[in-house]
């Protein structure tokens, strides 16, 4: 059974208000880029997709399918080196992928730079290699950027986000290029819903998706 570390709402809620305080600020200095940007919307994102790795990816899949703008929500396997991994073979940390999810979103409804609040608040990317009691590189925080606007964003947020202070450790979150996603194992998709009397759906998941909610509130699906 996996084991997730829950971090504390209230230090995850003062994290969020910092990042937020950041996005003007950001956006800003990211229209002097070739691509544009408008009222907190990145125009030309690549297939409009969002690639995060944030551990378990049972548990990110089911926080972001709340968010108002998401359209789909794919779990899978990306950043190793094997190729068509089984989620046994990614399990023992030696095929070099992480558990990931790529995102598909409508930028007219909700941004990449929300998308990346959303990131940080779902787990803590001061932890290397691991999400609380789950370890290995498999459950390394990771932004897989789709082109060069969503790296200057998610390098320009962890620089601020570590300059403000935000966590009491630097932030360990790693900005590499998006390369092949692998699609996990189709009990892996809508785990959440699919199993949700289970321990793990009941002890891990449900109290992190009421606290994700409860930051959200105000651009979720379902209010």
């Amino acid at each position: 059974m996996k084991l997730q570390y829950i971090i504390p709402y209230s230090s995850r809620l003062t994290f969020f208000l910092l990042f937020t305080l950041s996005i003007s600020c950001a956006q800003t200095k990211s229209k002097d880029s070739t691509t544009a940007m408008d009222d907190h919307k990145v125009v030309n994102l690549a297939t409009d997709t969002a690639t995060f790795a944030a551990g378990c990816f049972w548990c990110v899949e089911e926080q972001f399918k709340q968010l108002n703008g998401v359209t789909a929500v794919i779990s899978g396997y990306t950043g190793g080196h094997v190729r068509n991994p089984t989620y046994r073979q990614v399990t023992t940390g030696r095929t070099g992928h992480a558990e990931a999810c790529n995102i598909i979103y409508n930028p007219a409804e909700i941004s990449y730079d929300e998308l990346l609040a959303a990131f940080f608040v779902a787990h803590d990317p001061t932890q290397l290699n691991r999400q609380g009691a789950d370890v290995g590189t498999q459950y390394r925080s990771a932004i897989f950027y789709h082109n060069a606007d969503q790296k200057k964003l998610a390098d320009y947020y962890i620089k601020q986000l570590n300059e403000e202070g935000a966590y009491d450790n630097s932030i360990v979150t790693a900005v590499t290029p998006y390369s092949k996603f692998y699609v996990a194992e189709d009990y892996h998709q809508n785990y959440y819903v699919n199993n949700m009397n289970e321990a793990y759906c009941q002890r891990v998941i449900k109290p992190k998706l009421e606290k994700f909610r409860k930051v959200f509130k105000g651009k979720l699906k379902q209010e």
